[in-house]
């Protein structure tokens, strides 16, 4: 089944509880896809589709922190409600554990052994994590262990 199918599923159910908070959520992530859709002009592959989840998730996420930053605890309610739905239609993430070893795996592959080859390591480790873990997570981790 795709994406778009559970989306349109699951609005259905949101409709049916009258769950206003999932409902508009899910409408947003459905309407992102469709976008996506039509400016490829093709049906989205499951790999762009979780492009497209992790964008929303991202958006998100920095907004969270914003909020949490201006002190609008209001706000920050709302989007933590919103990613909790993001999060359903995500892969699995990974633990900080299983993230620190597929960096390390990556920094051997590629050799790197100075923070200036940052870009290197973190071109060896976004596709293997792609969807599965937060990209400020893994950036962090990435530095951490380079400079070590």
């Amino acid at each position: 089944m795709s994406l778009l199918s559970t989306l349109n599923d699951d609005m259905k159910t949101a409709m049916k509880a009258k769950d206003k908070e999932s409902l508009q959520v899910i409408r947003m992530l459905k309407a992102s896809l469709q976008n996506e859709q039509i400016k490829k002009g093709a049906e989205l592959t499951d790999d762009e589709e979780l492009t497209v989840l992790s964008r929303e998730m991202k958006q998100r996420r920095d907004s969270l922190t914003e909020f949490e930053k201006a002190g609008r605890d209001d706000l920050a309610t709302q989007v933590k409600a919103e990613i909790k739905v993001v999060e359903k239609y995500l892969p699995a993430q990974l633990s900080e554990e299983e993230i620190r070893q597929i960096v390390a795996d990556a920094i051997s592959k590629t050799g790197a052994t100075l923070p200036s080859e940052f870009g290197k390591v973190m071109g060896a480790v976004m596709p293997l994590v792609k969807g599965k873990a937060d990209g400020n997570q893994v950036n962090a981790i990435v530095k951490e262990l380079l400079n070590k």
